[in-house]
This record gives structure tokens, C-alpha cells and sequence, in this order.
């Protein structure tokens, strides 16, 4: 692929992500034959993206999904604003669309769906994983989108969250759990690439499976230029 026919590839992050996060995300897609473009609240984003990825981060603002405000958790409203407002341009556009962590959950809400504010106080003895390394194992439902692209009915991930999908936004349909039965993937009926992964595929860089991920919103990306 020529470095001119590099689908541009949109990536949302907060303002203060660190250089070596950045450089996960940038590798992931540049690997994969695309051209990734940094959005944050601080950096307009373009008129045009042939793809987005809404990345991970800080929790969800509560009242976005109809739930209570706490004030032990970090938010940050203006990257909210930012991610509705991309999903609200481009997913009706038909722009192939990958969230990651919090970005599933994103995805989720704006469909109208709900999520679970803490799965370690509203699951009792739930252990504590907080790790880049691929720790936890995930069962994926057969014949999904998610599971044709990862090749794999189950695998190995990541875990970095404390929030979950709870109910399912419009069009929305699990298909992915982990082993204690939380969500960890999703993806949109109504649309050929709306999908939301609870892990973190960008820091399993030498994982076959989760880079098969990135590269299919590459490649979802890559086909929406040519029938252009």
C-alpha cells in the first residue's frame, strides 16, 4: 500500500496522554497500512476521516447514561463532548468505527445504552486485574463480526477498566464475556463496522489475533476509499 492511499485513521485521546501511550495507538495503525490522526479536545479534528477509534481513558460522565455522580472517579467532559460528537458525524456517514476500552463503552451510550459504574462493588469477589499483559480470557460468540475478524473463539486480553457495558444501547449486541461474565465486546447489527472491545489490542503488539482487529478497520477503511 503507497503511503497516498493510507486511509486516515482518527484516534481519540485526552489532552494529557502520555508520548508512549500515543506511540501504541500510532504504531497499531500505521502497522496495518494506516495513517493515524491524533484527536483530543484541544485539536480540531478533520472535515473527513476514512476511520476512527475511540480510545481509552477516564471514566464516562454519569449523567450521560442516566446514572448517579460520584466524585471519586476522573472524568473528563470535554473529551466527552469531542467522542459524541465524532460518532455523531461519522457513524451515520458509514465510517468504520473501533472503540477500545472506554471507547466500547462510549459507543454504547451514545446507542442509548447503559453501564455498570463499578464491576468491583456491584460484582462481590470479583479479583482485581489492572494489567497491559494479556491475563484475563475472553469467550467470543460464534459467528459474530468480532469473532470472523479475530479468527479465535476465545483469547487471552488485557484489563485496564472498572466500568462495563450493562444494557445494551439500540442495535447493540454482546459478543464477547470474559470468565466472570462481564462484557467485554460489542458490536452494532445496524451497521457494516461498529465495534467496542474492552481491552486494550494496541499494547498486544505481538499478539496475531488483536492486531487482526486494528488491521480489519484498516481494511474496512481502506474499502470505503476505493467505492469512493
Amino acid at each position: 500500500m503507497s503511503r497516498t492511499t493510507r486511509p486516515l485513521i482518527g484516534i481519540t485521546t485526552s489532552d494529557a496522554k502520555s508520548r508512549i501511550a500515543w506511540w501504541f495507538d500510532w504504531f497499531a495503525v500505521w502497522r496495518h497500512g494506516g495513517r493515524p490522526r491524533r484527536l483530543s479536545p484541544s485539536r480540531p479534528f478533520p472535515e473527513a476521516l476514512d476511520g476512527l477509534i475511540i480510545g481509552g481513558g477516564d471514566d464516562i460522565q454519569a449523567h450521560l447514561y442516566d446514572d448517579e455522580v460520584r466524585l471519586d472517579v476522573r472524568v473528563d467532559p470535554q473529551r466527552d463532548e469531542l467522542e459524541l460528537e465524532l460518532l455523531e458525524r461519522f457513524i451515520p456517514q458509514g465510517t468504520p468505527t473501533l472503540g477500545i476500552c472506554r471507547g466500547a463503552q462510549l459507543i454504547n451510550v451514545y446507542q442509548g445504552g447503559t453501564l455498570d459504574p463499578d464491576i468491583y462493588t456491584t460484582h462481590e469477589g470479583l479479583k482485581r486485574r489492572r494489567t497491559v499483559l494479556p491475563r484475563k480470557t475472553v469467550d467470543i460468540v460464534a459467528d459474530s463480526q468480532l469473532h470472523r475478524i479475530l479468527e479465535v473463539s476465545w483469547c487471552r486480553i488485557n484489563s485496564l477498566h472498572h466500568q462495563a457495558v450493562q444494557r445494551t444501547g439500540k442495535g447493540i449486541e454482546i459478543v464477547a464475556r470474559d470468565r466472570d461474565g462481564l462484557v467485554q465486546g460489542i458490536e452494532s447489527r445496524d451497521h457494516e463496522f461498529l465495534l467496542g472491545v474492552q481491552w486494550h489490542p494496541e499494547w498486544l503488539v505481538f499478539n496475531r489475533p488483536q492486531q487482526r482487529l486494528i488491521r480489519a478497520l484498516v481494511e474496512a477503511a481502506q474499502r470505503g476509499i476505493a467505492s469512493a
